[in-house]
């Protein structure tokens, strides 16, 4: 069944205030964010980009997650999907800010990674051997070609479905399917090279053959968190007010919780190879992040993104309770959170546990311009309202 073809209708006032006000405020959080993170590169350049490695990350890991949802309604159609619609697409807008924000770690790549390091390289024959890969030009050259996928995606997608809302065609319509499923294909493909790109090449001598799907299931459990977050809290203002009702929350619920089994599911399959194989060129990657403290960190994520999220999704009166769903989400998000940080500070700090300042104020920074980014295309384009969701709330 192909997406539902929407009628849009104008925001309402109460909705723009608000939006406004979280606008502001993430403004000014991230003003606030970047004196200080001047400040901590001033003093400590590495740590810097370490921090803002993670947080980046796991920002445009909830971007790219909203547009996989979108596809994903673009290709199955359901109410589920019409309810939040607006607010997977505002998400997966702010792919072009994060275009932007990428820019930065572009100057950081030597104090991140080993094969951006002349001497490093000159010295290892492995990396010597990846180099046709693992190089600069090649690198950036890569991530231009991930952002201009994301991009032209949701821009032909929101140029499409604006144009089913006009004038509503059975083909267009099939046309939009078809694309989302091309669109579905891409994102595995890209977020695939990207994963190795950015993080698992942090440990160039590692290798992971599911790696790229951990990440894409974190992005897409992150993501579909982040939503139900704010479905919560926008939930009582018109028209989510009549989009989200009970039983759409409760259809987003189950969502999450085959979001959190599947991240469950290729964590483990991950683990388990690696631990049965027991190659010392692989285990390495768990030896350093279970070491010096590091398994801490490793048993809190696995309590907050998968046992405790399992055991309360299992509740059908949780799913329907959007503000105790919402604090599920909320921990989700957290642990998404810790989860980058685990990958990657031990390899810069394996010996022991460390916690730095910017760690703490680098998400926000970053976060406070997605948010700001976010509200705003969200108060230009807000909930599209279709008669059946009416209907179904009524």
């Amino acid at each position: 069944m192909g997406p539902r073809m929407i009628e849009s209708r104008p925001a309402p006032d109460q909705l723009k205030v608000r939006l406004d006000r979280v606008e502001r405020n993430a403004l000014i959080a991230a003003a606030i964010g970047l004196v200080l993170v001047i400040i901590g590169s001033v003093v400590n350049l590495n740590q810097a980009f370490q921090s803002y490695l993670f947080s980046y990350l796991f920002w445009l890991g909830i971007t790219l997650g909203c547009l996989v949802w979108l596809l994903i309604h673009g290709v199955t159609g359901g109410r589920w999907g019409d309810s939040i619609h607006p607010l997977l697409e505002a998400s997966a807008f702010v792919v072009l800010l994060m275009a932007i924000l990428f820019i930065p770690l572009l100057f950081g790549l030597n104090h991140l990674y080993l094969w951006a390091q002349p001497a490093a390289v000159a010295s290892d024959a492995l990396l010597q051997h990846k180099a046709p890969y693992l190089n600069v030009p090649f690198f950036i050259l890569r991530a231009i070609f991930y952002f201009v996928v994301w991009a032209g995606t949701i821009l032909l997608l929101n140029r499409w479905w604006r144009q089913l809302e006009q004038q509503p065609s059975l083909e267009l319509a099939e046309r939009l399917r078809r694309f989302s499923g091309i669109g579905l294909a891409l994102y595995g493909l890209t977020i695939t090279f990207g994963a190795i790109d950015w993080l698992m090449s942090l440990n160039p001598d590692w290798f992971s053959s599911v790696f790229g799907i951990l990440i894409a299931s974190s992005q897409t459990c992150a993501a579909l968190a982040f939503i139900i977050a704010v479905v919560a809290f926008l939930g009582q203002i018109p028209p989510f007010a009549q989009l989200v009702n009970e039983g759409r929350v409760m259809d987003l619920g189950s969502l999450l919780l085959t979001a959190v089994i599947f991240w469950i599911y290729i964590a483990f399959v991950q683990f388990f190879i690696i631990w049965s194989g027991n190659l010392p060129e692989e285990v390495v990657w768990y030896l350093q992040r279970f070491n010096g403290g590091w398994s801490w960190v490793a048993v809190a994520v696995l309590f907050l993104h998968a046992i405790i999220p399992f055991f309360l999704l299992l509740s059908n009166d949780l799913k329907r309770d959007r503000r105790r769903l919402a604090w599920v989400a909320l921990m989700i998000l957290v642990a998404d959170l810790l989860y980058l940080f685990w990958i990657v500070e031990p390899v810069f700090s394996a010996q022991h546990f460390t916690v730095h300042w910017l760690d703490i104020v680098m998400p926000i920074f970053v976060g406070g311009l997605w948010i700001a980014a976010f509200s705003w295309r969200l108060r230009r384009k807000v909930p599209a309202q279709t008669v059946e969701a009416v209907e179904a709330a009524g």
